[in-house]
């Protein structure tokens, strides 16, 4: 093919190959059950060896359940924060190896991402991720059969009370709070991926649990969610 019409195919190909993938992965991903009043709690981009204890703390006086979404390299460094939240009955996910888009890795190097960052968690917390959440939740082509043959479903979420942006705590519960519904899977933060996001989620964390269940919702893993 001339060069000419590569520079034309080319935003064509990384177009299937990243916006293509997240039509496919909207379409099949994993949803909560409606039936009942379950709610998820999940947490992204730990652990972090200060906040993430923290929010252990947190859920174990609640007696809460969630699922923790780890980045391989941090809970290599952390391995003890990723002891506990398994010991803690928590689920794991992996978050990848180093929390690097999606949309800028090829083939190669999003099949290296999610089986570094699966075999670092389970090598950390002694038992391997059930879940994959990509950073951003963006996802490629590639990303599938990766995860096929690590048996680990991508699971998103239906509500994220702090994105890219720092929110207040108090932003955050009323963002929750409005998206919440049966099978809700919220997405949290318990380390720094935005600056203070950690900290602003200590502080957020016993009122939303709070507000959850004045609403009427059992807290649970994804496990019982999906």
């Amino acid at each position: 093919m001339r060069a000419g019409a590569w520079a034309l195919a080319a935003p064509a190909l990384w177009g299937a190959y990243t916006w293509g993938s997240q039509v496919v992965a909207f379409a099949s991903r994993p949803r909560g059950r409606r039936a009942g009043r379950l709610a998820a709690l999940t947490f992204d981009d730990g652990p972090d060896p200060a906040h993430t204890p923290a929010i252990l703390d947190i859920l174990a006086r609640e007696n809460v359940a969630a699922s923790f979404f780890l980045i391989g390299r941090r809970a290599a460094a952390a391995p003890d924060v990723a002891r506990r939240i398994a010991a803690d009955g928590h689920d794991l996910g992996n978050h990848t190896w180093s929390h690097r888009s999606l949309w800028l890795s090829g083939p190669a190097e999003t099949r290296r991402e999610i089986a570094r960052g699966h075999e670092a968690i389970a090598a950390a917390a002694g038992c391997a991720p059930r879940f994959f959440r990509p950073p951003w939740g963006m996802t490629n082509l590639a990303m599938f059969g990766a995860l096929r043959r690590l048996g680990t479903p991508c699971v998103f979420w239906t509500g994220q009370p702090e994105g890219r942006r720092p929110a207040s705590p108090d932003t955050q519960i009323r963002r929750a709070m409005a998206r919440v519904a049966p099978g809700a899977i919220l997405d949290l933060h318990d380390a720094d991926g935005v600056p203070g996001a950690g900290a602003r989620l200590v502080q957020a964390l016993p009122r939303l649990i709070d507000a959850l269940r004045a609403r009427g919702y059992t807290l649970a893993p994804l496990r019982d969610v999906l």
